[in-house]
């Protein structure tokens, strides 16, 4: 049976990436996005030219009360396209960047990088469950900045240290079911993440390819294969793991 994959913020960057990498792969991908619908058609387009099905569906990560009413739909669409209950991985990529110095972030900036990137991960995954086959892979999307410190990241790195922690329970947890659920924590990579700064910024970008055992920053798609390949039956035994993917950043 085809695997069936969720990937959240699959309209660009490391999410577009992951969902392509995975459909090369061979399983069936749901984008979602926040707000870059045509985005998310275009990711869809490609998906469904290498011969998998794919489908995008607006979901905003960091609204819990819009979870259940996108469980709905989910288990709408899995019903009628794939004739099933259930889906087989999920990927929980969806994430904004939000940098200022401890001493200038402002309580809704914090709030709002914990309701994305940690409370949304742990309620995404807990409605989900129901719906996650036995056997399935969750794979939590985290940063190399929870090793490394950078002026400017603390909250950031907070809630992606709270991520790491999440996923190391969720992996005990659910275990019993065959689940296993690890981290994928890039490094700097070139993106609009953040407003592009590590793209857009020679100074910034040449400071963390510095600091960068191969010497550059990263590409999308240095990530999406690994994530791809995480979620295939050649890593079948891997649980509970943070895997650090970025080029020796910081050694």
């Amino acid at each position: 049976m085809t695997k069936i994959a969720i990937v959240t913020g699959a309209s660009r960057g490391l999410g577009r990436s992951a969902a392509l990498s995975i459909a090369r792969h061979g399983s069936d991908v749901i984008v979602t996005y926040q707000s870059r619908g045509e985005d998310a058609e275009a990711v869809v387009a490609e998906i469904n030219a290498l011969g998998r099905k794919a489908i995008a569906l607006q979901l905003d990560t960091g609204k819990i009360a819009g979870f259940a009413p996108f469980a709905g739909q989910l288990q709408k669409a899995l019903r009628e396209i794939w004739q099933r209950e259930t889906f087989d991985h999920l990927v929980n990529n969806a994430g904004h960047g939000d940098y200022a110095l401890i001493e200038q972030t402002t309580e809704e900036q914090f709030d709002g990088l914990v309701n994305v990137h940690f409370k949304g991960v742990f309620f995404l995954t807990q409605t989900l469950l129901p719906m996650i086959a036995d056997g399935g892979r969750i794979i939590n999307l985290s940063s190399g900045l929870t090793r490394v410190s950078f002026p400017g990241y603390a909250a950031y790195a907070a809630v992606k240290g709270a991520v790491e922690v999440l996923s190391v329970y969720m992996a005990k947890e659910l275990g019993s079911r065959g689940i296993a659920v690890n981290t994928v924590a890039p490094g700097a990579i070139e993106t609009d993440f953040g407003g592009g700064a590590v793209r857009d910024n020679s100074e910034l970008n040449k400071l963390f390819a510095d600091m960068t055992a191969l010497g550059r920053t990263g590409l999308p798609d240095d990530i999406g294969p690994m994530i791809a390949s995480l979620l295939s039956e050649d890593n079948r035994w891997v649980t509970a793991q943070r895997i650090e993917v970025s080029g020796g950043q910081g050694i």
